[in-house]
């Protein structure tokens, strides 16, 4: 199965929901009209698009109406689908990786599935052929680094890891030294789960952060969150939480095919002016792919 495959049933939960409610406003259509609009935006906030960025879809939906005199249902639809795309598309979700080495930082709140997210990243990154290191940065969780050690095992990389309770920024540090020693391209740090008011826990980031930037100045940087889409519109409040004490430079979105909530990821990118950089759409290796915002579309919206 490819990935569009594995994408469009992993967003059927979305499309299912979507479409029932698109269809009950085209059920009984007539014409293009105001109300036909305002009933387009209210399915849009009903999906977890959030308020703002359905009333910006919408408000351009109406200039197009206008503008381009739509009247068939077929070319609203397909007018609205461009809408939604021109919203996704605007950020760029190619992953920075153009040093050797790049540094792949990895954070987030428990339970968002960002160990996982390390090992299908790195797994793809080996793919494409290059070398990976793996540091295991959650020192506080007692089963993290077995968790991430298993998932490195299985990607075929290697792990830098310390016993639980030592300090992420030294395991970083050795992590570092192993990248130079072995020439790998590629280092992936996970770190513990954290919430945005834990202080302690963003002063030990920017203590990782230090390290990195003194060891690797020149080095490519992406410092990647991981959300949980089951969450819906908290996961946009968990953006905007993280993004004042870390310069997030896109988004792991997880869990999209166990939610009807989808539509979350339209209003994360307009709403913060941040990339989904991976989506997640199953528990296997490889069910973790760049995000593209067309394939996204056409697999949310057919």
């Amino acid at each position: 199965m490819g990935f569009f495959d594995k994408l469009k049933l992993g967003l059927n939960k979305s499309k299912t929901s979507f479409d029932e409610k698109i269809n009950s406003v085209f059920s009984g259509f007539r014409k293009v009209d105001e109300e036909l609009l305002e009933e387009l935006e209210e399915v849009l906030i009903m999906s977890d698009v959030g308020t703002s960025t359905s009333l910006k879809i919408i408000s351009n939906l109406r200039e197009r109406v206008k503008k381009e005199k739509i009247q068939e249902e077929k070319d609203i639809k397909e007018a609205l689908k461009e809408e939604i795309n021109k919203v996704l598309e605007k950020e760029d979700s190619s992953l920075n990786l153009n040093s050797k080495p790049s540094v792949i930082l990895v954070v987030g709140v428990n339970g968002v599935g960002k160990t996982t997210s390390i090992g299908k990243i790195a797994n793809r990154i080996q793919k494409d052929g290059k070398k990976v290191v793996v540091a295991a940065a959650d020192t506080f969780r007692a089963a993290a680094v077995e968790q991430l050690e298993i998932w490195a095992n299985r990607a075929k990389c290697q792990i830098v890891k310390k016993e639980e309770g030592s300090d992420p920024a030294s395991v970083v540090y050795d992590a570092i030294k192993k990248v130079k020693e072995t020439n790998a391209d590629v280092l992936i740090c996970d770190t513990a789960g954290r919430l945005h008011n834990k202080k302690y826990l963003m002063d030990e980031l920017e203590k990782i952060k230090k390290v990195i930037d003194k060891e690797l100045p020149d080095a490519s940087k992406e410092i990647l969150l991981v959300l949980d889409a089951t969450t819906g519109q908290n996961a946009i409040s968990q953006v905007k939480a993280f993004k004042e004490t870390v310069d997030i430079t896109g988004l792991i979105l997880t869990k999209l095919d166990g939610t009807a909530k989808g539509g979350v990821v339209i209003g994360i990118v307009e709403e913060n002016n941040l990339p989904i950089k991976f989506i997640g759409v199953g528990e296997q290796i490889d069910d973790m792919e760049i995000f593209n915002s067309k394939d996204f579309v056409n697999a949310f919206l057919d």
